[in-house]
């Protein structure tokens, strides 16, 4: 299952920048793909990047006390510079209290979808308080972050306590991909909810990790 769990790390500092030089983002592991991507594509040597458990994703009281001893295996492994790729994420408000006392950034927004929607325009898009959104990876990992976790595999009549107030979901993809678009109408097939494609891209991560220098 291709599923980013447990702890990732990619790009050790080369002899030609010390971790004091490179810039530690402690993210989420849902975002990984993208990071990877937009790190590569736009020369971002300097990030080491160090993702947490993705399925935080459905645990998000995980998340601040999970990142706050991130950055303390960081500045214990010698990086000065260090910026949370996440969004508030569900913590309310737990995440920025861990990020003003340790004197680093996280991503804009709220959430995930939004950064990826671009911060702005989702906070304008006013007829989207019924929608259940959807991701790259959440397309990917639809029955291992949405069915399993809520339990539907076992209780399906737990769908409409859920998803009842639900009228349609919303596919934000960071890439166009056929495969993904058949997932994406495959679960709002399964929710019973009308579907909604929209390309985003990466949003406002590009932004966001570009300033984490």
């Amino acid at each position: 299952m291709d599923v980013v769990d447990a702890e990732l790390r990619l790009g050790s500092p080369s002899p030609e920048r010390t971790k004091a030089e490179k810039v530690r983002v402690i993210a989420c592991g849902a975002i990984a793909r993208e990071i990877i991507a937009i790190r590569d594509a736009s020369g971002l040597s300097h990030i080491d990047l160090q993702c947490l458990p993705a399925i935080w994703h459905a645990h998000p009281e995980k998340i601040a006390p999970g990142v706050e001893q991130a950055i303390a295996e960081a500045r214990t492994e010698g990086f000065s510079r260090i910026f949370v790729g996440y969004a508030d994420c569900g913590t309310g408000g737990l995440l920025d209290k861990v990020c003003e006392r340790e004197g680093v950034e996280r991503i804009a927004g709220p959430h995930c979808y939004s950064f990826f929607a671009g911060n702005a325009a989702f906070a304008a898009k006013n007829d989207d308080v019924t929608s259940f959104f959807l991701t790259d990876f959440l397309a990917r990992q639809f029955r291992a972050f949405v069915i399993e976790p809520l339990g539907l595999d076992r209780h399906p009549q737990l769908k409409d306590m859920y998803f009842g107030n639900y009228t349609k979901v919303v596919y934000l993809s960071q890439i166009e991909d056929e495969g993904l678009q058949q997932k994406a109408k495959d679960a709002a097939d399964y929710l019973g909810l009308t579907y909604e494609y929209r390309f985003t891209g990466y949003g406002d991560l590009t932004g966001e990790l570009l300033r984490a220098r």
